[in-house]
């Protein structure tokens, strides 16, 4: 699909967007479509709504982008690469499903006027709405990972010719020391659509504080799933509770 000039790697799951609401899947800082694996098309299954998988520029089988990104780069998503997709996609009532980065873009693109009425609720994993310690130390363990253990061939399975540039753009601008006073909570107030929170108690990119921070600043009702014995990927390691939570509530909106 093209979107904003840019070839963007699209999987559909469902009815299409004139017949019922789409799940937009936005994945992680170094995920693509691949990463999400069957959950959309059982999120959709169970929903009946459509689901819309898409590859952000940089990622996956999507166009590259020229690097160092911006430390800009989920605000330029949210505000300007998210709805062109949208648009291109012809997606007239949508639920953003967001896990970390794309939990930090599914927030900023609702705290804007450009998202309403089309967007009606956010279904959130692992989000950051402003930068922990914890997070920059899991980040530089994947830069080491990436350098001189497993993790660059892992990713080259999903992101191809891309593989440097879906990494780097993301490792190097959470790591710059500039992104230490990346914050979002003043966007927070304008996101007035419900609002799902999913964490792990033991993921290694973010605390409890993100989805308090979340719960606190929203203008709009936020639920929250806090999941024992998990980290990261609620989706992948507690898949049957995170499958249930969004299943009632998307059915609740609807």
């Amino acid at each position: 699909m093209l979107a904003g000039g840019r070839r963007i790697e699209t999987v559909w799951h469902g009815p299409g967007p004139d017949v019922a609401p789409t799940l937009v899947f936005l994945h992680d800082g170094i995920g693509c479509a691949a990463t999400w694996r069957d959950f959309p098309a059982a999120l959709a299954g169970e929903t009946g709504c459509g689901a819309l998988v898409y590859s952000r520029a940089g990622y996956g089988g999507s166009d590259p982008v020229a690097l160092p990104r911006p430390l800009t780069y989920m605000h330029d998503e949210g505000f300007l690469g998210l709805p062109e997709l949208l648009d291109a996609a012809g997606v007239r009532r949508a639920y953003l499903v967001g896990h970390s980065d794309g939990g930090s873009i599914a927030l900023l693109h609702a705290s804007t006027p450009r998202s309403l009425p089309r967007v009606r609720g956010l279904l959130l994993e692992a989000p950051h709405v402003f930068c922990e310690e914890v997070t920059v130390r899991s980040i530089e363990k994947a830069r080491d990972d990436y350098l001189h253990g497993d993790l660059r061939g892992k990713l080259e399975r999903h992101h191809g010719g891309n593989v440097d540039c879906a990494f780097w753009g993301w490792n190097r601008a959470w790591l710059d020391p500039g992104f230490l006073a990346w914050n979002i909570e003043d966007c927070l107030p304008a996101v007035t659509v419900p609002v799902l929170v999913v964490q792990g108690t033991d993921d290694p990119y973010g605390t409890l504080l993100q989805v308090d921070a979340i719960e606190r600043r929203c203008g709009g009702t936020v639920r929250r799933l806090i999941l024992e014995q998990c980290g990261h990927s609620p989706h992948r390691e507690q898949r049957e509770r995170t499958l249930s939570a969004m299943v009632a509530f998307v059915r609740g909106m609807e």
